[in-house]
C-alpha cells in the first residue's frame, strides 16, 4: 500500500511537471525583401540616433576619427555632402556597401540596414 502511494505521488508529481512545462519560441529578424518597395523613413527620428548610438558612440565616428562623423548635429550634411549616399544606384552608396561588408557589426539587425538602405532609396531626405 505505501509502495501505491508513493508511485501514485510520483505520477501526479511527473503530470503536473510536464503540463506546467512551456516552450519559449524566440523568432530571428523578419526576412526582409530588400528590393521590395520602400518604407517611409524619418532621418531625424529613425536614421540619426541610430548611427549616433551604433557608429558614433562607439569611438569610431566621431569629430576627428573616421568620417562621415555621425554626431547628431552633423551627421546628415557629413553623410550626404560627403558623398556616401548614390540615391540614383542605391547599392552602390558607400555607406550602404560598408555596413552590409565590415561595419556589418555594429548594424548587426537586418530592419536597421533596410531602414539605412530604404531611406537612401526614398532619396536620402533630411526629414
Amino acid at each position: 500500500m505505501k509502495q501505491l502511494i508513493i508511485y501514485v505521488g510520483f505520477l501526479i508529481i511527473m503530470v503536473t511537471g510536464l503540463t506546467g512545462c512551456y516552450r519559449d519560441v524566440i523568432l530571428p529578424d523578419a526576412a526582409v525583401d530588400p528590393d521590395g518597395p520602400p518604407q517611409a523613413v524619418s532621418f531625424k527620428n529613425e536614421i540619426a540616433p541610430m548611427v549616433n548610438t551604433k557608429c558614433a558612440l562607439a569611438g569610431c565616428h566621431v569629430s576627428g576619427a573616421h568620417k562621415p562623423y555621425m554626431k547628431l548635429d552633423e551627421s546628415y550634411l557629413q553623410i550626404v555632402s560627403g558623398g556616401f549616399v548614390n540615391t540614383i544606384v542605391p547599392k552602390q552608396s558607400i555607406m550602404y556597401q560598408k555596413m552590409n561588408a565590415e561595419m556589418r557589426e555594429y548594424i548587426p539587425s537586418a530592419t536597421d540596414r533596410q531602414k539605412i538602405y530604404d531611406w537612401i532609396r526614398n532619396g536620402a531626405l533630411n526629414n
